[in-house]
């Protein structure tokens, strides 16, 4: 029976690569506001179920839900159509574009993406634009990059590009979030940022998933943790019993992975 609650449902998905079951029967469910981690060792399968359920890869078998709709074969543009929205382990920005034009790559379905519309209602594209500016710089302000937002993009560190990824992100107004390894590479002033903005955004109702390796920053931020290995759920629960599950210490030094 469907979890009523259920933003996202992976339900026996499993992707191959050839021979090998990079995924293998993952089910998992990401529930209304909840903030999830997603951990495991090196090789558990963390990114490659992350891009089964941004739509950017397809399942070899099995399915994946958003509320009550199955979207396995629906691309990423879909996915973000539906609410979900994803950042990456290595943000790239466009080095050469501005802070501020990188968030605004972010914007989803604007009038002026379809030519007739300039020609035959320019007001209605000048409003969409100027809206979606005005918006752009709100979220830089939230991400503390407003006084950067002029500057390229080449010139921000790399946690700053994660918090810009996290505002472009933030542009399609996603309901679930999918956070790819944020504090990656951070300082730790600038992961305390990052850990601020995202306790704001759960406070706000959104639903997020975490992969981290960070397992403080994932204790501070998740109720419930999700443990894979070698493509499979090897356990789940709250952090503090998770971490002194033998199976999950088995994994991370080595012995199920």
């Amino acid at each position: 029976m469907r979890d009523a609650a259920a933003m996202i449902e992976t339900r026996s998905v499993a992707r191959h690569f050839g021979g090998l079951r990079a995924v293998d029967g993952m089910s998992m469910t990401l529930r209304r506001g909840e903030m999830v981690g997603l951990i495991g060792p090196n090789g558990a399968g963390k990114t490659t179920l992350f891009n089964l359920i941004a739509g950017t890869l397809r399942p070899s078998a099995g399915s994946i839900h958003i509320g009550a709709a199955d979207v396995s074969d629906e691309g990423p543009h879909r996915r973000i159509a539906r609410g979900v929205g994803r950042t990456f382990q290595i943000p790239k920005p466009f080095a050469d574009m501005t802070v501020l034009e990188n968030v605004l790559t972010g914007r989803q379905r604007q009038a002026g993406e379809r030519a007739w519309v300039n020609f035959l209602r320019p007001g209605l594209v000048a409003a969409e634009e100027r809206g979606a500016v005005a918006k752009a710089r709100d979220l830089l302000d939230f991400v503390l990059l407003s006084r950067l937002a002029d500057e390229p993009a080449s010139v921000l560190s790399g946690g700053q590009r994660k918090l810009l990824e996290l505002a472009r992100v933030l542009m399609a107004d996603p309901q679930v979030i999918l956070l790819d390894e944020p504090a990656a590479g951070v300082n730790p002033t600038l992961l305390e940022q990052i850990i601020d903005r995202v306790l704001r955004l759960n406070a706000e109702g959104r639903t997020i998933l975490l992969i981290e390796h960070n397992m403080d920053m994932v204790a501070r931020l998740c109720s419930r943790v999700v443990v894979m290995a070698s493509g499979r759920q090897l356990a789940e629960g709250r952090p503090e019993d998770v971490a002194r599950d033998p199976a999950v210490v088995g994994a991370y030094l080595g012995g199920a992975a």
